[in-house]
């Protein structure tokens, strides 16, 4: 033990080792702040949606119950759906920086209201924002540079390499002393601000165990690099420059590089063109006969079939159908869509298991739920809601049922569970 404290003290009397664990220190716990901030903030927003919509509903709760017209509840109701964030969302924001965590939906068409957000494949490989996630892909290999590249050649340029390799305790022994103490504290550095911050936010010991692990490896990876490179028995600025192109051609170059090759291989649709094709079916309704829309609907739903004729007034019904129509009318296209995405991912993920700085966002965001998985989650959820919500109007449209104050009450709440 006494030879370990002996090695920290040498180690700490190093000016660059002072500043590069500090410096990470500092980043660590910046990047996780932030992470927390900005689920916090998700968190409000989810928060606030009861009083919101309850404030919604009842003003239009009060104009709808002059009428008792249920096709002007279905219109102008919105109805929330959202996805709450789990306990380790903070370290890896991934998907839910760029897709809404929160939608609110009418009776009306779907595919237009989800795919007005639009939903990208998630950028892997390339930087995002600033999170724990981040400094651990990105920046941490860097503080491994920093601490590694002369462990071996600095003491061959001071002269003491062979003095230290005739000690008692020298040779191979001394270079992994060093080599774990260094590793040591970068995971310390690392993983106990982590560990802190998962704490807090009432992460399960399961996912932390696994991320701290996650963050031991690719340490453990970057540092067997720099291992690789000391055998040359070349100079450290020599090492430095040569594990610095290391880090920039696999961290950022052939990730970004791959991004693009599996984009061109998978090519992929934009969300906004199944919103814009669905709007398009739903305005050539009012140009088609209301007979032959209300056939296409009970052939699709012949459980409304005995619903009395439309007479020769508007009736929310039609309006109501012609859109369930018009999602039904991109559904090649959402599955293509989907499959395509999920396609992407299945290489994103793939390319994970060769390239480390891949792999250890592809899990991170696993664990986090965060990835395109989780997304797509939260999509099916909110179909499903939908499709209760559609039911439940349908009930009063279709028998021309009264739709009263009260009957806001009765409509279906959406459930951040995968029951939605």
């Amino acid at each position: 033990m006494s030879v370990v404290a002996h090695e920290l003290r040498l180690l700490l009397r190093q000016r660059l080792t002072i500043v590069a664990l500090a410096l990470l220190a500092l980043l660590t716990i910046a990047a996780l702040a932030a992470g927390m901030v900005e689920v916090a903030r998700q968190r409000a927003a989810i928060a606030a949606i009861p009083t919101a919509q309850a404030h919604d509903i009842g003003a239009i709760a009060t104009w709808v119950d002059a009428s008792k017209d249920a096709g002007s509840a279905a219109y102008y109701s919105f109805h929330p759906t959202w996805d709450a964030p789990s306990p380790l969302a903070f370290a890896a924001l991934g998907m839910r920086d760029v897709s809404p965590y929160i939608l609110r939906v009418r009776a009306l068409g779907l595919e237009a209201q989800i795919y007005d957000g639009d939903t990208f494949n998630p950028e892997l490989a390339l930087p995002g924002r600033f999170d724990f996630a981040f400094v651990l892909i990105f920046l941490a290999p860097l503080f491994v540079i920093a601490l590694f590249h002369d462990l071996i050649s600095g003491e061959r340029e001071a002269g003491r390499q062979r003095t230290l390799d005739a000690l008692p305790l020298g040779g191979k022994v001394l270079w992994r002393r060093r080599t774990l103490l260094r590793l040591a504290l970068l995971w310390v550095i690392l993983g106990v601000p982590f560990a802190s911050a998962a704490t807090l936010a009432g992460a399960s010991s399961g996912a932390v165990l696994a991320v701290l692990a996650l963050i031991g490896a690719y340490l453990l990876f970057w540092v067997g690099v720099a291992a690789l490179i000391s055998r040359l028995c070349w100079s450290s600025v020599a090492n430095a420059a040569t594990l610095a192109a290391i880090w920039l051609v696999l961290v950022l170059i052939i990730p970004t590089l791959a991004n693009v090759v599996i984009n061109q291989a998978i090519p992929v649709n934009q969300g906004a063109e199944i919103a814009l094709a669905q709007r398009e079916a739903v305005n050539r309704a009012w140009d088609i006969p209301r007979e032959e829309t209300m056939q296409r609907f009970y052939a699709n739903h012949p459980e409304w079939a005995d619903s009395p004729p439309l007479g020769p007034q508007f009736h929310y019904k039609w309006y109501l159908a012609f859109h369930q129509n018009g999602d039904e009318s991109v559904g090649d296209q959402v599955r293509a869509y989907r499959s395509g995405l999920e396609r992407r991912d299945a290489a994103g993920r793939a390319l994970g298991w060769v390239l480390p700085s891949v792999g250890v966002q592809v899990l991170l965001t696993r664990l986090a739920g965060t990835d395109l998985a989780a997304q797509l989650a939260y999509q099916d959820r909110i179909r499903a809601f939908h499709t209760r919500l559609r039911n439940f109007y349908y009930g009063y449209l279709f028998y021309d049922r009264p739709f009263g104050k009260e009957d806001f009450d009765q409509a279906p709440k959406f459930e951040d569970t995968p029951g939605g």
